[in-house]
């Protein structure tokens, strides 16, 4: 079925000069949605006139966000072509393997790439051109600066005719064994995922979002930043997270929207403003990504925020539930109801299974990856590999993933369920919790801890910690101290490389 995939032509029509973006890199520029447009009409001739990107071309961006990212990511979708957002934190040999995988015609990047950029060129066979976003001297002389463009029209392109099965935007998961699969999110997949959150969420064209996680990412793309431009509303771009910045906007009243994991949040409340910023003008501050730590909630409670968690994946969404306003407090850490089209169901026996969703918003498999498209969304569903309970409400409750539960002697311990105890303790910076082999109980819990700088914990403090606020089987049998938590390409912890490290008995 066609779609309406050029959002921005459409929101220049619908609110011309309403602002659409606040530059925070230069200088709090505010951009129309009639500039915007126009500036991704003249990326998008860039791309078509210039460097001969048509319908379905993959075009790779490796850049920290900015606005140019934007024009390069609407740019796309008004001449049919696939972005391929490149996750900067991986190393150059693991990039050669997204390119291999995706073969794009065009690479763009940002001038802190340089690097990884010479060392993939000679092995990106399917690059036809190389763009700097930001000119340099040394640039090769086939290379094609960015700015090429300012001298292009912002008239539009002829329109190509889209269905809403077309892919807009391959986004890699953030898995932590071989190469990340990049789910094919297609114009439809996007555009349900900005109608569920519009309408669920409440969000207005009245509405402002910080947006400072990466846009390689599915929460920098599709949490606020999508449905913000289909409401509408604006976003702040930032080049990335800093503390000081997001209570400057928070403190000016100036923004209304937050979206963060729970690092982010952790490190807010270790910084010595979150005592005196006024939270009161915020419509939503949520976290996601990863299980937040109970007392991260206890502490935006007391500041009087309505502080709640969401849940999604790159192949859905990833908004796909809502807490209601009175059940904030009463089920804090729950998700919350499904979504408007969005359906949820367990599978399993018990209280506790696997979490299935479907609905519009899934994303429409992996990139060249059948067998395990067909595997993952068998029956229709999307099987998340996550572990979920719901109440007699209908409000679901993530509670781990399967791979990572950990059975002892026949009871099951969810590690996220340890973790928030455990982080609840004033000298403990972050935990987690794996499995190890036991001759009695088949597998108990290990506590890894990250302490505070200056603090002077022992394994028998942290023990002693957990009585009366864990069942004995869920008390970890052992604590181990590490300087920090290895992390995957995602910024989870990347529980396979502990589990190599301190999983031997």
């Amino acid at each position: 079925m066609p779609i309406v995939h050029d959002w921005l032509a459409r929101r220049a029509w619908l609110s011309p000069d309403r602002v659409a973006l606040i530059d925070a890199i230069r200088g709090n520029r505010r951009i129309t949605w009639r500039e915007w447009n126009a500036a991704a009409n003249r990326t998008a001739r860039l791309l078509h006139d210039r460097l001969g990107v048509r319908r379905g071309d993959r075009v790779a961006v490796l850049a920290m966000n900015c606005v140019e990212f934007l024009d390069v990511v609407f740019a796309c979708a008004k001449l049919g072509a696939i972005l391929q957002p490149l996750n900067w934190r991986l190393s150059a040999e693991e990039l050669k393997g997204l390119f291999a995988d995706a073969e794009p015609g065009v690479l763009i990047y940002g001038p802190d790439f340089q690097a990884q950029v010479d060392a993939i060129r000679p092995h990106a066979r399917s690059v036809r051109h190389v763009v700097p976003l930001e000119d340099s001297p040394k640039r090769p002389d086939g290379d094609v600066p960015f700015s090429a463009r300012d001298s292009l029209p912002d008239t539009p392109l002829p329109p190509v005719e889209l269905e809403a099965s077309d892919p807009w935007v391959l986004c890699y998961t953030g898995g932590s064994t071989g190469l990340p699969k990049a789910a094919i999110l297609t114009y439809g997949s996007i555009t349900a995922n900005a109608a569920n959150t519009v309408v669920s969420w409440g969000l207005t064209a009245d509405d402002v979002a910080v947006l400072n996680a990466p846009l390689f990412h599915t929460g920098g793309l599709n949490v606020f930043t999508m449905p913000l431009v289909y409401v509408g509303g604006a976003s702040v771009v930032c080049r990335g997270f800093d503390v000081e910045q997001v209570f400057d906007w928070v403190q000016r009243g100036e923004v209304s929207l937050v979206f963060g994991v729970p690092t982010m949040f952790i490190e807010m409340q270790r910084h010595p403003r979150f005592e005196t910023v006024d939270f009161s003008r915020l419509k939503l501050l949520i976290s996601g990504g990863a299980p937040c730590p109970a007392p991260v909630f206890e502490r935006f409670f007391e500041r009087g925020v309505a502080f709640k968690t969401g849940y999604g994946l790159t192949e859905a969404g990833p908004n796909n539930f809502w807490l209601p306003a009175g059940d904030v407090r009463r089920k804090p850490g729950a998700v919350g109801v499904p979504l408007f089209h969005v359906e949820a169901r367990l599978e399993g026996d018990g209280d506790v299974g696997e979490l299935l969703l479907r609905g519009p918003h899934l994303c429409a498999g992996y990139w060249r990856r059948p067998e395990e498209t067909a595997k993952t969304f068998a029956g229709g569903w999307l099987h998340t590999g996550d572990l979920a309970e719901r109440d007699a409400d209908g409000c679901f409750r993530i509670v781990g993933r399967v791979k990572d539960l950990i059975i002892s002697g026949g009871e099951n311990i969810y590690p996220a369920e340890v973790e928030s105890v455990l982080a609840g303790h004033p000298e403990v910076a972050e935990v987690a919790i794996i499995g190890v082999p036991d001759p009695k109980w088949g597998e108990v819990p290990r506590a890894l801890v990250v302490c505070r700088p200056g603090a002077s914990l022992t394994a028998e403090a942290m023990l002693a910690y957990c009585q009366g606020r864990l069942a004995r089987y869920k008390t970890p049998k052992t604590v181990r101290f590490v300087e920090t938590l290895p992390r995957t390409a995602a910024g989870k912890v990347d529980r396979r490389e502990l589990a190599a490290r301190h999983g031997s008995p």
